[in-house]
């Protein structure tokens, strides 16, 4: 689909109702994700996040979302699929400004040429402790995209006929920070294996992007 066609018809999204947590725990990698998310709101200890979903035109006018693999290092996202995104810091003014301004430091899309179209269903990730606030959003340009150093390994440019393709919806055992060999679903993005909070909220742009593509 060509990104004309796209912005055309996703707009349509601003005025609809979210799916919501039904759909991201078709993805959630333990059945106790609620459990834990309610108790983490009780305490009211967590931190904040925030992540974008941003679709733009490549080279070729065709409708793309942009996806990084994080850099290997000593966490618990190490080496991982995601959003562009990451922690609300003092000068953001709310968590919308958190996606922007994590999206422009991470993959060099200037928070001035995206439209934020909808706030998205918040995820508890328990082994970071966080909330994270899930944004969509597109950009009319093709981006000039570049890569933080330091945060982010690679970018991964991922075509709107594949993320909308099920054929991408696959299982995998994991072991992972919280279980041991868990049947965890996920998605198969350019070769890629993308699970737990992220493929939680990919399920639900998906399901978005169903009713108006």
């Amino acid at each position: 689909m060509t990104f004309a066609e796209f912005e055309k018809r996703i707009v349509k999204i601003a005025k609809m109702e979210l799916p919501g947590e039904v759909i991201q725990l078709k993805m959630a990698p333990i059945e106790r994700l609620i459990e834990l998310k309610t108790k983490a709101r009780e305490l009211n200890l967590a931190r904040r996040a925030a992540v974008l979903a941003l679709f733009y035109p490549n080279a070729n006018m065709e409708t793309c979302l942009i996806l990084i693999l994080r850099k290997t290092y000593k966490g618990v996202h190490s080496a991982q699929i995601g959003f562009p995104g990451g922690k609300f810091e003092e000068e953001d003014i709310d968590l919308k400004a958190t996606a922007l301004r994590e999206t422009e430091e991470e993959v060099g899309v200037s928070r001035e040429t995206v439209s934020v179209l909808k706030e998205l269903t918040e995820v508890y990730i328990p082994p970071s402790n966080f909330f994270v606030q899930p944004f969509i959003g597109i950009t009319p340009k093709t981006p000039n995209f570049k890569a933080q150093e330091d945060e982010v390994e690679a970018l991964i440019e991922v075509p709107l006929s594949h993320f909308m393709d099920d054929a991408i919806i696959t299982n995998q055992v994991l072991t992972t920070s919280y279980a041991t060999n868990i049947d965890v679903p996920g998605f198969l993005l350019n070769d890629h294996v993308v699970w737990g909070a992220t493929a939680m909220m990919l399920n639900e742009v998906r399901e978005l992007l169903k009713q108006v593509l």
